[in-house]
């Protein structure tokens, strides 16, 4: 019996991963083309920036490029050529770009979730970002979640980021169960492996453009392409399924069973 839900933000409640995503375009390619590198791409941010902190992502992402520099710190301003600069040079463009358009969270996600606390399930919610409590409430989410771990807490108690399972093994500790209690939901590589090496329940992958192989490869049991999928499988689950203990990830139905 799965106790709790462990959400993700970016890419498995809210569609911000877009605003990610064309937030960390414009740092690296402008940075890249300064500097007379290969142009950034897709697959870079799914390789080396999706799902991770802020600064581990521009950590990996100039590794992958051939690039160090020094690290800097978290006070240093945008336009320092630092791994903490250019991280908060990205989260400026980020943050104009909630300010400007906002974000409308994903319908299946939210029927998800509702459904959960209905059913008396506990969510959470587990994320890199420094700005979870910002888009939650741009969302008018913040209210369904008593438990938000995200980049701010896991600053300020040193916890390790994604792809390690320490924020997820937090959220689940402050819910007062055990990992095996819980059910990770993730669109990144770097969270489902989070959640297959903190040994959880269930890991239930979300393909919003990874790809549903990769998501199975890093550790997710099961792939939806939208949690409305699951909502619609507990939906035609009959009670005497309902009650099946079985742990083979055959159906995302298992999620909350």
């Amino acid at each position: 019996m799965l106790r709790a839900l462990l959400f993700d933000l970016d890419g498995v409640l809210t569609p911000t991963a877009e605003v990610h995503m064309r937030a960390w375009s414009r740092l690296f390619n402008d940075y890249f083309a300064a500097h007379d590198l290969a142009p950034y791409t897709e697959s870079d941010y799914f390789e080396h920036v999706d799902g991770r902190p802020r600064y581990d992502g521009v950590r990996a992402m100039l590794a992958a490029r051939g690039v160090t520099l020094p690290e800097g710190s978290p006070d240093d301003g945008p336009d320092v050529e630092t791994v903490c600069g250019l991280g908060n040079r990205k989260n400026s463009v980020f943050e104009a770009e909630l300010r400007e358009n906002g974000v409308a969270p994903y319908p299946g996600s939210v029927a998800f979730v509702d459904r959960a606390i209905r059913e008396g399930v506990q969510v959470a919610v587990v994320s890199s970002s420094r700005n979870a409590v910002p888009v939650l409430e741009a969302a008018g989410l913040r209210d369904r979640f008593d438990v938000i771990v995200d980049g701010v807490v896991a600053a300020a108690d040193g916890i390790a980021g994604k792809p390690a399972p320490d924020t997820y093994l937090d959220a689940a500790r402050r819910l007062g169960l055990s990992p095996a209690d819980c059910v990770v939901v993730e669109d990144a590589q770097s969270g489902v492996e989070a959640g297959r090496r903190g040994h959880f329940g269930l890991v239930l992958g979300v393909d919003r453009g990874t790809g549903a192989q990769t998501l199975l490869d890093f550790g997710a049991d099961v792939v939806v392409d939208d949690l409305a999928e699951v909502v619609d499988a507990l939906d035609r689950t009959t009670p005497s399924a309902a009650t099946n203990t079985s742990r083979t990830p055959a159906s995302p139905s298992e999620g909350i069973s």
